[in-house]
């Protein structure tokens, strides 16, 4: 082994025992959260300090396009990338050995890129931090096993399962229908063990073919280093059993979407307490504050919780999805949840975000609205207590309209960073100018012939 890898993690040390390595890839999460970077030999690597790549990566749309850069020319100038040995972890499906590393990005100057998504939820840990405050966070991941789709005119159906039958709906928690593509499964969880990344549970959802992961508690930028990874990781466990795994927030007409739920805590460094339990046990002050910070503060970043427009379909009555900021103990009507736990495990279950979202910037997002509600100290409205569907709507309807929310609130672009801010609106905006150019089927289908 060459000297860095005993800078890698345990796992990474072990999957390379006693072999060859033969590449290394060097990668960062864009806008969207699409790995970008450069893979080279691995003796290569080991005498390489750091590399380059030019700042347009995060300009660039999930089509492909480039948006024009709001806060200078269109340079394209260099940003230095140095490896993050601590995310180093293994590539266990390629054909040679291989191992992948997140890298920090920074510009010549040594200042962290701040419109980087990894440092925008740095940035917010951070200003936690300097108050004496440690986020901690358990992500859920929502995907879709679905069957090859390689004509995007045609619908996305459920995958084949091993009974011959596609995989059913409505069977939430039911083993045997996850066991139906249950080799996907068993890759999945041989992946992850490879990659040191630890499952805490993988359950059939209600949507056809649709499984959720949860993660265990901790800290953010670990969290979404891992959630980045495992995208992947599901996706290259998926086609060696011919489907797909996609993220999208709404697949299927008719099926529940899917999320990335987010359960937030907060500790006391100097005590090492849990900030939302009093010495009795009892929800404090600030438990209260960080919900109403969710409630005032969450509309202004949907467009990142829910950055496609594909995102918006999933805010629909009655389909496991949130309508609303409306908040309640144990109730999976509202979008802002308190799960049922001890008072050291006392937290809050943001469910807007869409599993579509870029990791590093969807918890940064929602950790942003906690913080500000922390810092303004003002109590939520009175809890919900029955059905939340039947409460009025409160988040944007589109991609445009969430925008716009974005750019009118200057405490949530000062918490995330105003450089960062009008680049991804820059990007978002150019993306949905591109949608709007598309005829849809339903279009087609019921205005040719009828107007």
């Amino acid at each position: 082994m060459s000297d860095w890898t005993q800078k890698a993690p345990q796992a990474v040390r072990d999957f390379m025992a006693g072999r060859r390595l033969d590449e290394v890839e060097c990668i960062v999460a864009d806008i969207a959260g699409v790995a970008r970077g450069k893979a080279m030999p691995a003796s290569k690597f080991a005498r390489q300090e750091r590399f380059y790549l030019p700042n347009s990566i995060f300009l660039q749309t999930i089509t492909g396009g480039w948006a024009d850069n709001p806060t200078g020319a269109f340079t394209e100038p260099d940003m230095i990338l140095t490896p993050d040995y601590s995310t180093a972890t293994a590539a266990p499906w390629t054909a040679d050995w291989t191992v992948q590393i997140i890298h920090d990005v920074m510009d010549q100057q040594g200042n962290p890129v701040p419109i980087a998504p990894r440092n925008v939820l740095k940035r917010v840990v951070r200003l936690y931090e300097e108050r004496g405050w440690k986020p901690v966070v358990a992500p859920e991941m929502e995907f879709f096993l679905v069957a090859r789709n390689i004509d995007p005119n045609q619908p996305i159906i459920p995958p084949m399962g091993r009974t011959g039958r596609r995989a059913a709906a409505r069977q939430a928690y039911s083993m045997s229908a996850v066991d139906e593509y249950g080799k996907v499964i068993d890759d999945i969880y041989d992946f992850a063990e490879a990659q040191g990344f630890e499952i805490d549970g993988i359950l059939q959802e209600g949507g056809a073919g649709q499984v959720e992961i949860n993660l265990n508690h901790g800290d953010p930028v670990a969290l979404a280093d891992e959630i980045f990874y495992f995208k992947r990781l599901i996706r290259e466990a998926a086609l060696r059993h011919d489907c797909f795994a996609t993220f999208m927030a709404k697949p299927i007409e008719n099926e529940p979407g899917s999320a990335m739920h987010i359960h937030h805590s907060v500790v006391d460094m100097a005590t090492g307490r849990n900030l939302f339990s009093d010495d009795q046990g009892r929800e404090t002050p600030a438990f209260l504050h960080f919900i109403a910070g969710m409630q005032r503060h969450l509309p202004a970043v949907i467009a990142l919780l829910a950055p496609y427009v594909n995102s918006y379909r999933r805010y629909v009555p009655d389909f496991a999805a949130p309508i609303n900021l409306e908040w309640g103990r144990d109730n999976r009507t509202t979008g802002l949840r308190v799960p049922v736990s001890g008072p050291e495990a006392r937290r809050l279950e943001n469910r807007l975000a869409g599993m579509d979202c870029n990791p590093y910037l969807g918890i940064a997002a929602s950790l942003a609205c906690g913080y500000l509600g922390l810092i303004e100290a003002e109590n939520p409205r009175a809890e919900c207590l029955g059905d939340a569907y039947m409460s009025e709507d409160e988040l944007p309807y589109n991609l445009g309209d969430a925008l716009d929310l974005l750019s009118e609130s200057e405490r949530v672009r000062e918490v995330l960073g105003g450089e960062f801010c009008a680049v991804y609106e820059a990007v978002k905006r150019l993306e949905y100018k591109e949608f709007l150019q598309v005829i849809s089927p339903w279009e087609r289908e019921h205005l040719l012939l009828n107007v």
